[in-house]
């Protein structure tokens, strides 16, 4: 049975009933994985994991423990890159979801950013997160927990 791994530290608030509700109807077994105490809610189907606190040590978690076919919910590229690495899945905050097929062009357009701005170009960064946003999600995860949930 497929299980779900939130990269909980940057997890939008508006998401949070979301993800619960479809947690709770499809009795999903999920982990939040975080450096502090993060909520989403009650469910019996929830495990909360809290790692030390440090760079990428809740992504190093989550890589530990997902098996094939899992899926993921991040924001953090290079931690989608090594979920698809291992054969999960992954979406994230904005209904992206990751696959063989784009993950490397997410990654380059992430690294590219990134040289810009270390070079001292000021950048915008990301858009505000709306509830445009939460909708995408949405309909993403419905879409992926329809094809992948039995």
């Amino acid at each position: 049975m497929l299980k779900v791994y939130v990269d909980a530290d940057a997890f939008p608030n508006l998401l949070k009933p979301i993800l619960l509700r479809s947690i709770e109807r499809l009795e999903l077994q999920s982990f939040v994985v975080s450096n502090k105490k993060v909520s989403i809610g009650k469910s019996k189907f929830l495990s909360y994991i809290i790692v030390e606190a440090g760079a990428d040590e809740a992504d190093h978690k989550i890589v530990e423990m997902i098996e094939e076919g899992d899926l993921v919910i991040t924001a953090d590229i290079p931690l989608a890159d090594r979920v698809i690495t291992k054969n999960a899945h992954a979406i994230d905050h904005r209904g992206a979801l990751y696959s063989v097929d784009n993950i490397k062009q997410y990654l380059a357009m992430r690294d590219l950013m990134e040289k810009i701005r270390e070079s001292g170009e000021i950048t915008k960064g990301p858009k505000p997160f709306g509830a445009k946003d939460a909708h995408e999600f949405a309909n993403q995860l419905n879409s992926f927990l329809a094809k992948y949930v039995k």
